[in-house]
């Protein structure tokens, strides 16, 4: 093993620990004060011009006829009926089966003039076999799940006016939500907490609940295309709209 020296060993100890300071700041490892000076107009001045932009509706130029130019209000959105009233009895719903059910309001079909199924099916003979129907309900075209179902899979054989469960549980129509989760686990756990479907009533009490069929055709459930609604209006031209209104108003 070599040896120190005495004189080297003192030179050691005397080395300060740190950057020399006689050492310029251009060789220093951190940059020094007007350096950082520099870093801090510069990150300054491009969050006040990412903020400006973002005030002033968003970066670029965007030209009316892209879209978004003005609001539309709900008397100029056709097909959308905005003013609904809640259900009777919204107000005491309770959430959850356990507690009674869900409060919704009469399948889409109730004044259709079929329901009661039992006025026409009680006194028919039932045929297990798919076909394609011919005398009644030759409109249905049965497109769900697999190529095998049949209508007996879901409704009551015995008892047209009511639904029959897997575990041959019958419910009623209005409880339509739980046949149809029965396979759609994911989809009956999102519309019980209000993520999937539509529900209206109050934020921390009573509420009602569309079912699945108010939205969705049980026979063929996926969706239609649709027209879609107009966009919401973009930020820069709100101030030219509010004018607008303002002058309109003026000269009335």
């Amino acid at each position: 093993m070599p040896q120190i020296s005495d004189e080297s060993r003192e030179k050691i100890m005397e080395k300060p620990i740190g950057p020399d300071p006689e050492t310029p700041d251009s060789d220093k490892l951190l940059p020094g004060s007007s350096s950082l000076a520099v870093l801090l107009v510069v990150f300054t001045t491009v969050s006040f011009l990412v903020l400006f932009s973002i005030v002033r509706g968003g970066v670029g130029h965007v030209t009316e006829s892209e879209g978004g130019s003005r609001a539309f209000g709900p008397t100029e959105v056709t097909g959308v009926d905005f003013d609904i009233e809640l259900l009777p009895g919204t107000e005491e719903a309770r959430f959850g089966p356990e507690d009674g059910g869900f409060l919704v309001p009469p399948p889409p079909w109730s004044e259709s003039g079929f329901f009661p199924c039992s006025e026409c099916h009680s006194e028919m003979e039932v045929n297990p076999e798919r076909r394609e129907l011919e005398e009644m309900h030759d409109d249905i075209e049965l497109v769900h799940g697999p190529s095998d179902r049949w209508c007996l899979d879901c409704h009551n054989p015995d008892d047209r006016d009511v639904l029959r469960l897997v575990n041959g549980r019958l419910i009623s129509f209005d409880e339509s939500y739980l046949l149809c989760g029965q396979c759609h686990g994911t989809i009956f756990r999102d519309w019980r907490q209000g993520i999937h479907g539509r529900r209206q009533g109050y934020w921390n009490g009573g509420k009602s609940y569309l079912l699945c069929a108010h939205c969705h055709d049980p026979h063929a459930p996926a969706f239609h295309t649709i027209a879609p609604l107009p966009p919401p209006v973009r930020p820069q031209f709100l101030a030219h709209q509010a004018q607008g209104e303002i002058q309109e108003a003026a000269h009335e």
